[in-house]
């Protein structure tokens, strides 16, 4: 076993080192995976904002950003997200996979979070003591440790882990299709598009709500 440095944060700590000490001040890059996402506040330049707003700024400057999630994001995400032209454009990626329960945020490929608290207000955003989530996690800028995220993260990224996958029977939009002739592939019609990127489609009953 290998020692690391690393810094164990719970509950707003987390919302202050994560969001407001580092993906707030982000120069190159910003990788965020989580199971859930939804619409969250932040804290930025005095004033309390959606983070798609922080997001849209970040891509204003040239970040590389990427969002992996595992359920389609809520409608108060989506409405904010849709309202941001550049994100829209593909200056946020956003790929979905059901198997992604892994929380990270990896920031300018030097400094990493790992832990329970997902893209969410109670999780990651501003809300507070009283009725955030309990959640652990801890932040470290130890090289093996980041590698080893960034592998994982660009695995499932990529497609590399959809071929092998025993769920894409029940995936709503795999990244990799699967081979022609095996009764496997996916029409990608009707899909939701988030900019250039992959997403949930919505479910039928859903449609029918609106």
């Amino acid at each position: 076993m290998r020692p690391i440095q690393a810094e164990l944060l719970s509950g707003s700590e987390l919302y202050r080192e994560v969001v407001l000490e580092k993906l707030l001040h982000a120069r190159e890059s910003v990788w965020i995976a989580t199971a859930n996402v939804k619409a969250m506040y932040v804290e930025s330049k005095g004033r309390f904002v959606p983070l798609v707003e922080v997001l849209d700024g970040l891509s204003a400057r040239g970040l590389s950003l990427r969002l992996l999630h595992a359920e389609l994001p809520s409608r108060p995400f989506r409405a904010a997200f849709d309202e941001r032209a550049r994100l829209v454009a593909g200056g946020l990626e956003l790929k979905v996979c059901p198997r992604v329960h892994f929380k990270a945020v990896v920031v300018d490929g030097a400094w990493a979070y790992l832990g329970s608290a997902n893209l969410t207000g109670a999780g990651l955003g501003a809300k507070g003591d009283a009725v955030r989530n309990f959640e652990l996690g801890f932040v470290t800028e130890d090289f093996d440790v980041i590698d080893r995220v960034t592998a994982l993260y660009e695995a499932v990224w990529s497609g590399a882990e959809c071929r092998g996958c025993k769920l894409r029977a029940v995936c709503p939009d795999p990244i990799i299709p699967a081979p022609v002739g095996r009764g496997e592939m996916r029409s990608s019609r009707g899909a939701v598009q988030l900019g250039k990127a992959r997403r949930l489609k919505r479910h039928t009953s859903e449609s029918r709500r609106r």
